[in-house]
Parts: structure tokens; C-alpha cells; sequence
């Protein structure tokens, strides 16, 4: 099964408009585009090449003029007159926030480790002004709904046939039958392992057992540690460096309230930390 980015795209389009315009950002909604809920005059369309595993994407980039305008004037920090319409200049500042998003994702998916959509590359194509209308595929392409402080705006992707089976997620359907497929997985596993606790423990053990299960444990991650003096510690300052043991390229310690229970390393989920698990107790993941 492949690996799903739809959460890193809508992710990386929040952070990143959040952090161009110095406005608060959200993805409020992902849907197809429908006449009802795309009826702007005006669009930037700017196009992007991803490249990975031998194959090439391209996803075609809509702004509608709403969104374009409002981008400008964030970026030149609200100190100007908002544009009715868009022009050249607004044209460059949407090429460079969609470039930004793009360059983001990127970066975001690599970092996760994936071995079916690993070493992603992408290249900026042109943008240009279109009448909404025109715009081919329009139709075929996925509105996010997102929000910049208190108001909501859109833009709109149209993804090729290379990347569907990575963004699950946006397609409906196909993600209702992957969450079934692995609702039944993990309802198997949990079947399975409920068998060798029965066949160990008995029933009425397993019983007592489950009384536990919702007993709340702290998970933390060590990043490194260090024997320091006394006469050390009391002497460091706002701006000390304190040099660690753990070297960057080796697993971080997964601790569950204070014991280690295996390694992993570190990765980026939604725009937030996370540990990919390599080893657990004895067993490692290959």
C-alpha cells in the first residue's frame, strides 16, 4: 500500500502561508471543485513537477483572484490599498508563495522516511493570469478551503493519475476502503494478540488485566545526556551550549514513564516532531 501525503500537503500549505504573511492559517476543508463553491473571475495558474522513484508528477496550482489579492497585501504587510484585480506583481508574489509551498512539502516528505516516495525533487514552472472559466481541469481539481486570521479563501490543486495513490485521503472512497483495510488489520492483530494473553493468562486474568489499559503513561524521547559537575551547572548562563553524548545520526531513546522501551528516529508529522520506531524492546524494524 502506498504511502499517504494528503496530511503533508494540507499541513505545509497552512505553515507555510502562516509563515509568509505573518497570518494565522488554517485548512479548513478539502473538496472537488464545484460550480457552486468556484465561481471567481480571475486565477493565477502556476504549475510544479515533482520528480521521485523514476516518476514525475506535475500538479497545476489555481488561485482564484481573492485569494491572489489578499496574498500580495499580506505580504507587503497590510500597508497598502488591497488590489481589485490581479496583476504582474501579483502574479510574482503568488509564483513565490506557491514555489515556497511546494518547496516545503518536499522537504517535509522526505524527512519522513518513506521507501515508496523517497529523494522527492520538484521544479517551479511558469505562472500566468487566466480567466477561471479557461482554466483546463479545473474540475478534476481539489479546493482547499483555508482560513487567514478570521476570513476564509481558496485556492485549488488539480493532481495528475502518477500521485493519486499517495493522496488517499482527498480521493473519497478509495480512503474509505484503506481505512477498512486497515481497520480489519489492526482489528486481526488485536484478535491475535488477545489469543496468546487468553492462552498464558487465562480469561479471567485477561479480564482483570483489561482493567489497566487505560491507565495513562508519559512517552518522551531523549535526545541526548551528559554527567555534569555541581560546580557546573551552577555556573552556566543564558546562551551555554551544553555538548550531549548522542551523536546526530544515531536512534533517540523512546522512554514510556522513564524506561526505555526502544529507538527510533525523528520525523516531522503535521508540522510537529514525531519518532519513527526502529527498534522496540527486543525486536528491530528492518
Amino acid at each position: 500500500m502506498a504511502s499517504d501525503i494528503s496530511e503533508i500537503v494540507k499541513s505545509e500549505i497552512s505553515v507555510t502561508l502562516e509563515s509568509l504573511l505573518s497570518a494565522k492559517s488554517k485548512v479548513e476543508d478539502v473538496a472537488l471543485v464545484s460550480d457552486e463553491s468556484f465561481s471567481h473571475k480571475q486565477c493565477v495558474v502556476a504549475d510544479c513537477t515533482f520528480e521521485f522513484k523514476g516518476k514525475s508528477s506535475t500538479w497545476k496550482f489555481i488561485i482564484p483572484d481573492s485569494s491572489a489579492t489578499q496574498f500580495e497585501y499580506l505580504m507587503l504587510g497590510g500597508m497598502t490599498d488591497r488590489k481589485e484585480s490581479i496583476d504582474d506583481e501579483i502574479n510574482d508574489a503568488v509564483k513565490e508563495i506557491v514555489s515556497t509551498i511546494t518547496g516545503s512539502i518536499v522537504t517535509s516528505i522526505n524527512a519522513q522516511g518513506y521507501e515508496d516516495i523517497s529523494g522527492v525533487k520538484s521544479t517551479m514552472g511558469e505562472s500566468s493570469v487566466h480567466k477561471c472559466s479557461s482554466v483546463e481541469d479545473i474540475k478534476k481539481g481539489y479546493q482547499f478551503t483555508f482560513s487567514l486570521n478570521d476570513d476564509q479563501f481558496s485556492l485549488v490543486i488539480v493532481f495528475d493519475k502518477e500521485i493519486e495513490p499517495y493522496i488517499k485521503k482527498f480521493l473519497g472512497p478509495t480512503q474509505t476502503n484503506s481505512s477498512a483495510d486497515s481497520s480489519t488489520s489492526s482489528s486481526n492483530g488485536l484478535q491475535g494478540a488477545s489469543n496468546v494473553l487468553n492462552s498464558i493468562l487465562g480469561e479471567e486474568s485477561i479480564d482483570n488485566l483489561r482493567l489497566l489499559f487505560d491507565i495513562k503513561m508519559r512517552l518522551s524521547v531523549r535526545l541526548g545526556t551528559k554527567v555534569c559537575l555541581l560546580r557546573d551547572v551552577i555556573s552556566w548562563d543564558i546562551g551555554e551550549i551544553i555538548e550531549l553524548s548522542q551523536m546526530t545520526n544515531e536512534p533517540l531513546d523512546i522512554l514510556v514513564n522513564g524506561v526505555v522501551i526502544g529507538k527510533g528516529e525523528a520525523i516531522i508529522v503535521d508540522g510537529k516532531f514525531g519518532i519513527k520506531i526502529k527498534h522496540l524492546g527486543m525486536k528491530k524494524v528492518k
